[in-house]
């Protein structure tokens, strides 16, 4: 496992180690011993999520203001544009986003911690994501920022204009959102 730093130091890219030949490959997705050896982390997961998306589906930006998760992202199937926001109102990068193309092909995963806002564009024709999280969905705690929020200049390069649920084209302005450490 090599871990890659990103503009926020919380935020953490996995490369797990692939071990392929003409036959395909094996990786080891998810090892607590190696984890924790690696990031310093002493995580706990709780919960498994899979979803399938196609093309242009933006789901996001989305967090609980309590119970908040901290999710181990990756794609095993198609593409996506990956975004984290830190919503830590006390933190020295508040505010700030770290965007990363996530796919089967690279197998890369992103460490989103606690605190912060997940979005994720699907950029092939189907996506297929998978997360663990460090607590449950709570969806009376859960919140949303608009995914076009323009205090936060994400530039997702979409194509046409993003398929999005009812509460994602309703999301909130950061401006107003609820923080962590208010």
């Amino acid at each position: 496992m090599n871990i890659v730093p990103t503009e926020i130091p919380d935020v953490l890219i996995i490369e797990p180690k692939v071990f392929g030949d003409d036959r395909g490959f094996f990786l080891e997705s998810f090892n607590q011993k190696l984890w924790e050896e690696k990031t310093g982390l002493n995580t706990i997961f709780v919960q498994d999520n899979h979803s399938r998306s196609g093309r242009n589906v933006l789901r996001g930006l989305h967090y609980q203001i309590q119970h908040p998760q901290g999710k181990l992202v990756r794609v095993t199937a198609g593409e996506v544009f990956d975004v984290a926001v830190d919503m830590r109102k006390n933190s020295p990068t508040f505010g700030k986003s770290v965007s990363v193309v996530l796919s089967a092909e690279n197998k890369r995963q992103l460490w989103v911690p606690e605190g912060f806002a997940h979005g994720f564009l699907v950029t092939s024709d189907v996506a297929e994501f998978l997360y663990k999280t460090t607590d449950y969905w709570y969806p009376e705690f859960e919140r949303c920022i608009v995914w076009n929020d323009h205090d936060l200049s994400i530039n997702w390069s979409l194509l046409g204009e993003p398929i999005l649920a009812k509460k994602d084209a309703e999301g909130q302005a950061f401006c107003s959102a609820e923080l962590f450490g208010s």
